[in-house]
């Protein structure tokens, strides 16, 4: 005869006691009084078979180093987290891009140079992730107000990779005064190379004859961005 049956455990935020709920001690006491994982799995909702949705979050930010490196990671890397479908893949994916919209705002609401760390956080969110090399470039106003973000060369960047003309076409397209140029190291190193080197000062003499400023050149690695003007090679 067969037995009573069995019901799987409970994996989301609902089984936890009431006063341990993430929900309602952020409406208590705030967000800040949550830990990483807790917000995370507050996002997740729900864990899967053996796994609560706290041992998830956690997980996951154990996976990619901390919430800066789960905000840094592209929708493909979430697969390989077990028991993160395709919905919670895409509400991640979701809040990251987000965080990039609200940082495009508060650049374009003020000069770009008045929250330099807004610049670096919000290249780190657009090419932080990628695993090939890409090359894009921030149009700015007279007032250095972000007009737009494009990507505009992938591949391994030289001078001869990267066409000075096509840089022209789009800041006269945007009306831009400056531009920042920006690209990523996938191997992690921010460093400037040769290459990079030879690469900013032809752009810079080229968008030179237009009278576009080029304000600086930004290294992205998952970890950082590096300014080559504060290095002094702008």
């Amino acid at each position: 005869m067969d037995g009573p049956a069995t019901t799987a455990p409970n994996t989301g935020l609902k089984s936890l006691p009431s006063d341990a709920r993430p929900r309602e001690k952020l409406l208590a006491r705030g967000p800040s009084a949550l830990s990483d994982a807790e917000l995370l799995a507050l996002l997740l909702r729900t864990g899967m078979a053996g796994k609560h949705v706290l041992q998830l979050a956690q997980e996951l930010l154990d996976r990619f180093g901390g919430v800066g490196g789960l905000l840094h990671t592209g929708a493909d890397a979430l697969k390989v987290i077990k028991g993160l479908g395709p919905a919670k893949r895409a509400e991640v994916v979701a809040v990251l891009e987000l965080a990039r919209r609200a940082l495009a705002q508060e650049l374009q609401q003020r000069p770009l140079f008045d929250s330099p760390q807004a610049v670096r956080h919000y290249l780190q969110l657009q090419l932080g992730a990628r695993t090939h090399e890409v090359f894009c470039v921030m149009f700015l106003d007279s007032q250095n107000r972000l007009l737009a973000l494009e990507e505009l060369f992938r591949g391994t960047l030289t001078q001869t990779s990267v066409y000075p003309r096509e840089v022209v076409l789009r800041a006269l397209h945007h009306h831009a005064a400056a531009v920042v140029l920006a690209h990523n190291h996938p191997s992690g190193e921010a460093r400037p190379s040769r290459a990079d080197e030879s690469l900013t000062q032809s752009l810079k003499a080229s968008l030179a004859l237009v009278d576009v400023r080029v304000l600086d050149h930004f290294i992205v690695t998952r970890d950082q961005a590096a300014s080559m003007a504060e290095l002094g090679l702008v």
